[in-house]
């Protein structure tokens, strides 16, 4: 019997805030364990929450770059289990009235094992928003609690079972992550535990539509993990039907090493975390007025940009994808446009050349010492004939480093293109004259030789002297 896979993706985000979401406490990483607390991130007896207004908007935030509907009516729920690295004992959290709920992330391209993926739309269940639990660091003989992540202010994205592989759960979170950074929702840090993943994933018989047994895979920190758990899993599943047993609905862990799933404990069920709602928080309420207000800040989408990228500037599916992967790369490449004729140079440059030199990755082009308005003066310089392509990247590599405008080093250093037809003759007629052997190759129907002369005419100008020129001037003087 052959079996489908089934994924459903649980993703918290940690949103970028000045403060904590029930509190003023510093919503910041990296500094020493549990100096960024206080009585009410620690739950102590007495004390009241205050919502952080910036964590509402940014959910809603994220809400609409998912195609979310936006509830203008939603609440705060008290969720209790008992954990140690949960101070209170309960977290407050949301479980009927989301502040977003049916969204959408379109996901095409190919996935992480090279394979092409289905041009679908991974629907979204809902986006709420809670509270983060602290940090719990294992040392062998004991553990220690940091609570300096506690009460900080979290997103959960629950999403359809709408995946079929690992590949499309890799490409879907790749999306979101993308989509939450665009909006300035999050840095989704996973190294700083900004972005964590739960997986829900169950098998069944090929062509049926009843859902399979689900088993969440809690805590992956890597999209790594997720793929390869993910397979692992699912092998798992598919091996304990065929030999007749039962899946049994349960939490497992992912041991990276080992590449393997095991038992954490069997799932609960949403009556055991005991939902209410919390008494001291009233309910939220958003007019249209603060959600158009919140709409007019959202930026592009990245899938609808990347398709603009390709219907306007004729861009292929590769290049529009790497494009805007950053938000930051995507208006490099439209500032860049200004005065120039080709949209595909400019976009070969930043992808093959500025992206390579950036230690910081595509986030970091936004800072670089290489302006946008410097790409199209250099691209201007190749379209117009002053620079080969070649000399172009010795500009590139100069101006990149220390500055001075494309110009500047062109004009300075003496490299503008030879377009002059008689210098050109000269460099033809010495390259013939010192390779007697190469133009009889020629003349004997070895046309491959030609490179070869183009190359020793290069040397000759020092890389000046125009391609296209040389090319036409060896056919004419060769015969």
């Amino acid at each position: 019997m052959e079996y489908e896979v089934v994924v459903g993706l649980e993703v918290h985000v940690k949103i970028r805030t000045e403060s904590k979401m029930f509190c003023g406490c510093p919503n910041r990483y990296g500094e020493a364990p549990n100096t960024l607390i206080c009585p009410v991130c620690m739950g102590m007896p007495g004390v009241l929450p205050v919502p952080n207004r910036e964590a509402i908007q940014k959910t809603v935030l994220a809400g609409l770059m998912t195609n979310c509907s936006i509830a203008k009516f939603s609440k705060f729920d008290r969720k209790s289990y008992f954990y140690p690295d949960m101070p209170k004992n309960y977290q407050i959290s949301q479980y009927d009235l989301p502040f977003c709920q049916h969204g959408g992330v379109p996901i095409s391209g190919k996935g992480f094992s090279g394979e092409p993926l289905p041009e679908k739309t991974i629907g979204l269940t809902r986006i709420h928003l809670e509270e983060d639990v602290a940090k719990s660091t294992h040392f062998g003989g004991h553990s220690g609690i940091d609570f300096n992540r506690a009460g900080g202010p979290l997103m959960e994205i629950v999403s359809e079972p709408d995946m079929r592989s690992a590949d499309e759960a890799y490409a879907y979170l790749s999306e979101l992550k993308k989509t939450m950074r665009y909006a300035g929702v999050s840095e989704c840090d996973m190294e700083k535990g900004e972005l964590r993943c739960d997986v829900n994933i169950s098998v069944r018989p090929k062509e049926t539509d009843t859902l399979g047994v689900k088993v969440e895979l809690k805590n992956l920190n890597s999209f790594r993990a997720v793929h390869r758990s993910i397979n692992c899993e699912s092998a798992r599943q598919i091996e304990v039907l065929t030999e007749g047993g039962t899946i049994r609905q349960e939490t497992r862990g992912w041991n990276d090493d080992l590449g393997d799933t095991y038992m954490l404990r069997v799932k609960e069920s949403e009556s055991d975390y005991r939902y209410f709602p919390e008494p001291d928080l009233i309910p939220v309420e958003l007019d249209d007025e603060c959600i158009e207000k919140i709409r007019s800040k959202m930026p592009e989408q990245p899938w609808k940009r990347a398709e603009r990228f390709m219907e306007k500037y004729d861009l292929n599916r590769y290049d529009a994808d790497i494009l805007t992967q950053e938000k930051m790369t995507a208006d490099y490449f439209e500032a860049a446009l200004g005065g120039i004729k080709s949209p595909k140079l400019a976009a070969n440059w930043i992808i093959s050349e500025l992206l390579a030199k950036l230690d910081g990755g595509a986030a970091a082009i936004g800072s670089c010492g290489f302006p946008p308005e410097r790409l199209a003066e250099l691209i201007a310089l190749m379209e117009d004939g002053t620079v080969s392509g070649k000399i172009a990247k010795q500009v590139f590599a100069e101006a990149f480093e220390n500055g001075e405008s494309p110009k500047t080093i062109v004009e300075k250093k003496g490299l503008k293109q030879v377009t002059d037809s008689s210098e050109i003759d000269a460099f033809v007629a010495k390259a013939i004259e010192d390779n007697p052997a190469q133009v009889e190759q020629y003349k004997n129907g070895n046309e491959k030789v030609l490179q070869y002369f183009v190359g020793q005419v290069m040397k000759l100008s020092r890389g000046k002297a125009n391609p296209k020129m040389v090319v036409e001037t060896l056919k004419q003087m060769l015969g």
